[in-house]
């Protein structure tokens, strides 16, 4: 799976997308959040707040109730604000 970061999670994390393998149990894009802060200082620093990050499964933006299913590409945003 491919995993694409943006703005300061990219910046934090220290990469733009990754190829990633998913440990079994990885069911919904909150599993998958959790999973991914687990994954080192940098992605912790990035995730503090999961439940803020934008996230997009094939470029469709879902919910993070939603299972991950057979998507191809997570894409990880911060949160957005308007003005």
């Amino acid at each position: 799976m491919k995993i694409v970061y943006f703005a300061w999670i990219r910046e934090r994390i220290g990469l733009d997308e990754e190829e990633v393998a998913l440990p079994a149990g990885i069911i919904t894009v909150t599993d998958f959040l959790h999973w991914l802060k687990g994954r080192g200082e940098n992605y912790a620093s990035a995730l503090q707040a999961p439940e803020t990050v934008r996230v997009a499964l094939d470029q469709e933006h879902t919910e993070h109730s939603e299972p991950l299913g057979n998507c191809r590409e997570v894409a990880v945003f911060p949160p957005m604000t308007g003005g």
